[in-house]
């Protein structure tokens, strides 16, 4: 694995976000994409340039899950778009229409 292109606190800022204002994005997110369809809550933990990491709740138990970006990423405005995409891919793979799509 790469040295992490994000500092400490660029990782804190993203999961604190994504925690807070999305947490069932990250679900879907994680239910889609990450092979944990039972899952019942997620977090998200941490992030490099090559994947975001989660933790699940599976029943009483907590999972890891690494969920990889579709190309390295380098810069944090490419943490967003990656973000935005892993949630529309999760919606068509779980059969919803993503937030802003009619």
């Amino acid at each position: 694995m790469s040295p992490n292109p994000f500092s400490p606190e660029v990782v804190e800022a993203v999961t604190k976000h994504m925690n807070d204002d999305h947490p069932e994005d990250t679900l879907l997110i994680c239910r889609a994409l990450g092979g944990r369809p039972d899952a019942t809550a997620a977090r998200m933990t941490g992030l490099d340039g090559e994947a975001g990491e989660y933790t699940v709740a599976v029943g009483s138990e907590e999972r890891t899950v690494r969920i990889p970006w579709s190309e390295p990423l380098t810069e944090r405005p490419q943490i967003r778009a990656e973000v935005v995409a892993l949630y529309r891919r999760s919606c068509r793979e779980l059969g919803l229409v993503p937030r802003g799509e009619h």
